[in-house]
């Protein structure tokens, strides 16, 4: 494993666990540079995301930051659109997987880009 790598790990988890998509770093480097097929990405992606989203649940949880009225129903219809996504990414493959993905990540930094430049976030 080569230092940028690592970097790109812990840069990972910094975002992560700030909430931010951490894992969005993490798939465009594992696709981008060393040459992973988007659905092989993703799997190593969600298998990342579980310590440290523990971790982050435990400090979160500590601060006093996490409503546990929400927490069930967010759980549990997490867990029924993880599968259905899973499903759903095996049956298109990786080449849609990617070009979904990068469109995806195209629409988020337009949306963001715009609202910098015209100052319309609502924080």
């Amino acid at each position: 494993m080569t230092a940028l790598t690592w970097i790109a790990a812990f840069l990972t988890g910094l975002l992560a666990s700030l909430g931010v998509g951490g894992g969005m770093v993490l798939i465009v480097w594992l696709t981008a540079v060393m040459g992973m097929s988007q659905l092989e990405t993703q799997g190593i992606n969600l298998l990342f995301f579980l310590p440290i989203a523990l971790l982050a649940v435990i400090i979160h949880r500590k601060n006093g930051l996490i409503s546990f009225k929400e927490l069930v129903p967010s759980v549990l219809t997490g867990i029924l659109g993880a599968a259905a996504g899973s499903f759903a990414a095996k049956l298109m493959g990786s080449e849609l997987l990617g070009k979904i993905f990068a469109v995806f990540i195209l629409v988020i930094g337009a949306k963001e880009l715009i609202s910098a430049v015209f100052g319309n976030n609502r924080e």
